[in-house]
């Protein structure tokens, strides 16, 4: 009799213990691994110069690249008269831990601040409404991509007076046909190179998109229609 308790004991256990590894295997994963994401540390583009900025203001990038976020900047706030210069941007970049994989400058140049296999601070908090997930996240999916420019005066009331606004060089403000070919090369080759960064208009946003109450970059200035004609061609 007892030798029959412990059989039907052994068969109850073996059953539990099949169910609990059957369950176990539906668990799915939720981080694809870090070694079948297609990673590089530079773009193609021949023209690119190398600035990289400290480990501390990125991180190393274990999601996958899905989108890219255009963004402006300048220095118009300490050099009106002069608000382009690389290394300014640099400094200033470095100095508020914030960073930027590419920057665009005026006539076209390329530089490389962060390797695209690194997490740059460039978005910060936003939202996208058809990627719920990426709520304040989006650092971790997308490219930074700065343009030496300067927006409309409504645009830049929150980093500088009306008078240092107007003090500026008209030439200054807005954008160049070399930063758009620029742009262009580079956004066509984040997205042949990864095939998860389509060239439209979900997957290449500006920061005033992302983050609307926060940001007016790249502003009104900055010609969309244009930018996708271009890749279009």
């Amino acid at each position: 009799m007892n030798k029959i308790w412990k059989s039907i004991m052994m068969v109850t256990l073996l059953f539990l213990a099949a169910c609990n590894t059957e369950e176990t295997k539906e668990i799915p994963k939720t981080q694809p691994e870090v070694k079948q994401l297609p990673t590089r540390q530079s773009t193609s583009i021949e023209s690119l110069t190398k600035l990289y900025l400290p480990g501390h203001v990125s991180e190393k990038r274990v999601t996958p690249i899905t989108h890219a976020v255009i963004h402006f900047t300048s220095n118009a706030q300490e050099k009106p008269e002069d608000p382009y210069q690389i290394l300014d941007t640099y400094d200033i970049f470095n100095q508020y831990g914030v960073s930027s994989h590419y920057v665009i400058d005026r006539s076209g140049k390329l530089y490389q601040f962060v390797t695209e296999n690194r997490i740059a601070y460039h978005a910060g908090k936003g939202s996208l409404a058809n990627y719920p997930t990426y709520h304040n996240k989006l650092n971790a999916y997308s490219i930074g991509i700065e343009l030496l420019a300067i927006g409309t005066k409504e645009e830049m009331v929150s980093m500088m007076t009306e008078e240092d606004y107007d003090n500026i060089d008209p030439i200054h403000i807005g954008y160049t046909n070399e930063q758009y070919e620029t742009l262009r090369d580079l956004l066509l080759d984040i997205s042949a190179f990864y095939g998860t960064v389509p060239l439209d208009r979900e997957h290449i946003i500006g920061h005033d998109e992302y983050a609307p109450e926060r940001k007016t970059d790249p502003g009104s200035l900055f010609d969309w229609e244009h930018l996708m004609n271009l890749l279009d061609e």
